[in-house]
């Protein structure tokens, strides 16, 4: 009979029927290749394989330890408390009384700079400059963004007459809370003490000519307001 084309549909006319079935439609298609079945069989044995696997979810994480009890709410309350006993001991003037309960707040919290600033307050009213600068200093470095500790480390410095120490400790002050009102005032009576030794010295050099007694008495009067 006619060769047909592969993949065509094709009459076959009477007695040239496959298998001598006449008249019968008949579909010729290539043979199918039996690649995607090994693949599809592949595929399903993979499936399988990694539903039998045993699982690599990561195991939970523990739970978080407890906070230290320092932290839990009756202990802050008690520091609080031992605070305002320690203010109220600054105001009688009992410094040993104050730096005593201060310490040992410290000693409860030692997380916390209120207690260690209050004692470098405490030591500086009492007239342990020494001890407050070391206090103040090691607050400084544990606490560097707190301007108080600057500011009150610059009034110590600028009481004993060390100007650029007490101009230093103001920039960081400053740097650390650009609106902190006291650190800024404070470096505006630095630069005017500052002004005042060099109208000072100005003096000195021209034996009181020209205008620099004049400017020193207006710094001085501007130190002078409180």
């Amino acid at each position: 009979g006619r060769r047909a084309q592969r993949g065509v549909l094709r009459l076959l006319s009477r007695g040239e029927g496959r298998r001598g079935t006449p008249g019968t439609l008949e579909l010729r298609r290539r043979m199918p290749s039996s690649r995607p079945l090994v693949a599809a069989l592949a595929a399903l044995a993979a499936a399988a394989a990694l539903a039998q696997a045993p699982s690599t979810k990561p195991p939970p994480e523990p739970p978080a330890p407890p906070l230290p009890t320092e932290f839990s709410a009756d202990a802050l309350k008690a520091y609080t408390a031992g605070l305002n006993e320690a203010r109220e001991l600054l105001a009688q003037k009992n410094y040993e009384a104050a730096i005593a309960r201060l310490e040992a707040l410290s000693r409860e919290r030692p997380r916390e700079p209120q207690a260690r600033f209050l004692k470098a307050v405490a030591q500086a009213d009492s007239g342990k400059t020494d001890e407050a600068v070391a206090t103040l200093r090691g607050l400084a470095a544990d606490f560097p963004e707190l301007p108080e500790v600057h500011n009150n480390l610059a009034v110590i410095y600028a009481s004993r007459g060390n100007l650029d120490l007490a101009k230093a400790e103001l920039d960081l002050a400053i740097a650390a809370s650009p609106e902190y009102a006291p650190a800024i005032e404070n470096l505006g009576d630095i630069y005017a003490r500052l002004a005042a030794r060099q109208y000072e010295r100005a003096i000195a050099i021209e034996k009181g000519k020209g205008a620099a007694p004049a400017k020193l008495k207006l710094v001085r009067d501007a130190l002078a307001v409180h």
